[in-house]
């Protein structure tokens, strides 16, 4: 009987190169299937692999477990096989995890980790020492248990010491910065880990370190992760060279073996014929393994096997190309699919252009990664309003939720970008493509909730209606547990009540501006500084303290050209000092002061700053007597004006305009059923906010812009 079974697991070999899964498990199912009884150890080899095939390529996880949870309990009658048992644990797992059934991935792998104590201490113990402590720590981020992620992840990282294995040590390292990044404790810990990855790092070998690419991305990623969340752009930027670097010769590595493929499976087709002249023949197989040998040359550079790549273009699920693995096996780990990846160097990428006013780069990328999230949101039948979370198969909640988060944080941008260009309807379609999301997925992109009403707010004020801004920047704090966006939305709310202009409104200003200003030093980075300290100085300008609001405001301005470099941000800074040093009679300064402004606001086609700065220069000129000056300043404020107002009335003319401004929370669809609260639902890609949620804030028209000190028209923005 061993004979057929070694036949059937050849023919499943057969199918599974051909790409054709199902025929692949119907081969294997027959020996557990058949009415002749097999030896245990071939049938606990024969369900291992049906249920990793399976797991890989279907959503078919209760069968898997099925065939996991069998092969578990033959082998508690075989006294050896500890490989086929480590292995049996490692895909039980998996799936428990793929269900969301933590506790009992905890206990599977808890009995891995005793079996590896009770075998001694050799190689292959230390490997699956290894694995089981990865998907532990997993498992207990999961939890929210931090602490006991990494304690998993320092043992990991211990015995991959043990061994020698720096590329294993790199995969602990990344992991247990990843972890601290994610927590977020105390600083000196996350740059300690942030160090020990540079070191692990640099041990590596350069050309090895070319060819771990899973590293590479991973390791680059929580780097800038980290730069950004403390406000250092610069470095982020360097580091956003090289993955784009990466994904250019990843993408031409692909597509030289896309080729070689089908120039092979043409040769091939070509030997199949049997009129071929000899000559022809030898000519065409010599050709043949020319070119199997490039592919195995090029394949081998990805740590694939030539089997895989015959494969690829066959498998339209999870092909090889797609995976970017961490480690070798057996982790054969991945952070996130390859598409994921590529989408998040784009999204990185906007992040740190996007403040520099590089809307042209930052639309192209916004675009084309939108475009590709869309293509694997499709695979799992899910297009914008037609599917729900209740219609996802479990295996597929983590995975489409990774896609759903990411295309949230590129509309999230895309609104950002829209407003700042004061392209009303834009930003408006792209927000009400938020929310139709976020309604038919509540519970996956439940975290985007608060973002939301932020960005309904930032249009609100941006199209003039200021009480209503407030309204969505104050519910959008408390739909948060961040202290930063906490933080960033009382700020927010504080300059749209400011803008009211009323007695009872600059009160409520005060008192959401005063909390955030008494710890705006205990946050990480500068963003809230910078922002409380604009939205301070207006505020002491509308109380006419004017020389304390010009202290308060220079600091700002210094610390974000410093770190920040949000050109917006600048601008605004600018204008409201220049306003400042016309009120003080710093005529010269005021001129020097508002035309750098109005270049930046030209740059970033921010209509509503150039209208603010064009009305404080007109002041200024008239105070000097240039008649000319004002009469060009005026006339070109009026074209401006004329702009923004045709812009506000295309926005205002959509049914979308009143339900998103309109003083009521967005509602989810009443769902009969949820999806369990597993890793799709707790696991965040931990990728920081819009980088200090700075949009827009125009005013209706200059009639409603903010009266400052003398009377002087101020605007808009944290």
């Amino acid at each position: 009987m061993e004979a057929v079974a070694e036949g059937l697991w050849e023919l499943a070999d057969h199918h599974e190169k051909k790409g054709e899964m199902g025929k692949a498990v119907k081969c294997l199912e027959a020996i557990c299937q058949s009415q002749v009884s097999f030896l245990p150890i071939v049938e606990v080899r024969t369900r291992l692999r049906i249920a990793a095939l399976l797991l890989k390529h279907s959503h078919n996880l209760d069968h898997a477990k099925s065939h996991l949870e069998r092969a578990q309990l033959l082998l508690k009658s075989i006294p050896s096989c500890f490989e086929l048992k480590c292995r049996a644990y490692s895909l039980l797992s998996q799936c428990y995890h793929l269900v969301g059934a933590i506790p009992s991935q905890k206990q599977i792998l808890s009995k891995g980790l005793e079996l590896i104590a009770s075998s001694g201490d050799g190689f292959a113990m230390k490997l699956w020492t290894c694995n089981f402590n990865s998907q532990l720590a997993n498992a207990l981020v999961i939890e929210g248990d931090f602490q006991g992620s990494i304690s998993a992840l320092r043992r990991g990282y211990i015995c991959a010491t043990e061994f020698c294995s720096t590329e294993f040590q790199m995969f602990f390292a990344s992991s247990i910065l990843h972890v601290h990044l994610m927590q977020w404790g105390d600083l000196e810990l996350v740059e300690t880990a942030l160090r020990n990855c540079d070191e692990v790092w640099q041990s590596i070998d350069a050309p090895k370190r070319e060819q771990c690419l899973g590293l590479v991305f991973y390791n680059e990623l929580l780097h800038i992760f980290y730069q950004l969340q403390v406000c250092d752009y610069k470095n982020a930027g360097q580091h956003v060279d090289i993955l784009d670097a990466a994904v250019k010769a990843d993408r031409e590595r692909m597509r030289h073996i896309h080729q070689l493929t089908e120039e092979i499976d043409a040769i091939s087709q070509s030997l199949s014929r049997t009129d071929l002249h000899h000559r022809d023949r030898i000519a065409l197989s010599e050709k043949h393994v020319r070119l199997q040998e490039q592919l195995t040359s090029r394949i081998s550079n990805g740590k694939e096997t030539l089997q895989e790549a015959a494969a690829h273009f066959q498998n339209v699920r999870r092909a090889w190309g797609d995976k970017l693995e961490l480690a070798p096996a057996p982790l054969d780990g991945e952070w996130l699919p390859k598409a994921a990846v590529y989408a998040l160097v784009d999204l990185t990428a906007v992040l740190v252009a996007r403040p520099k006013g590089l809307f042209k780069d930052c639309g192209n990328r916004i675009q084309s990664a939108m475009h590709l999230i869309e293509e694997e949101l499709a695979k799992f039948g899910i297009t914008e309003g037609v599917k729900a979370e209740v219609d996802l198969q479990h295996s597929a909640i983590w995975i489409a939720g990774v896609y759903l988060m990411l295309l949230m944080h590129f509309l999230e941008n895309k609104v950002a970008m829209e407003l700042t260009r004061t392209e009303f309807v834009e930003a408006r379609e792209s927000l009400v493509q938020m929310g139709n999301w976020f309604t038919c997925f509540p519970t996956i992109l439940q975290a985007c909730e608060s973002i939301i009403e932020m960005l309904r707010g930032q249009y609100a004020h941006s199209v003039g209606c200021f009480d209503e801004a407030a309204f969505h920047f104050v519910e959008a704090a408390k739909l948060t547990d961040s202290k930063s966006m906490q933080a960033m939305c009382q700020v927010y709310a504080a300059v749209s009540y400011v803008s009211i202009g009323d007695s009872e409104s600059t009160s409520q200003a005060l008192d959401l501006i005063g909390p955030v200003y008494r710890m705006m030093d205990s946050f990480v980075g500068v963003r809230e500084k910078t922002s409380v300290l604009f939205a301070y100085g207006l505020l002491l300008m509308k109380q006419h303290n004017l020389q304390e609001a010009r202290i308060r405001l220079a600091s700002g301005l210094q610390i974000t050209h410093s770190f920040l470099g949000n050109l917006q941000l600048v601008s605004q800074y600018l204008t409201i000092l220049g306003s400042l040093a016309l009120s003080l009679h710093d005529t010269g300064q005021a001129r020097e002061i508002l035309r750098s402004s109005l270049t930046l606001a030209k740059k970033l086609y921010d209509i509503p700053t150039q209208i603010w700065v064009l009305s404080v220069l007109t002041g200024l000129y008239e105070e000097l007597g240039e008649r000319g000056n004002v009469m060009e300043n005026s006339e070109y404020q009026k074209k401006k004006m004329d702009d923004l107002q045709k812009r506000l009335a295309d926005t205002h003319a959509s049914i979308h305009h009143v339900e998103l401004i309109s003083k009521v929370k967005l509602e989810a669809e009443e769902l009969h059923e949820r999806p369990v609260a597993g890793p799709s639902m707790r696991v965040n890609l931990d990728i920081p906010e819009s980088v200090g949620l700075k949009t827009a804030l125009a005013a209706r028209s200059s009639s409603r812009l903010v009266e400052l000190d003398t009377a002087r028209r101020g605007k808009r923005k944290v």
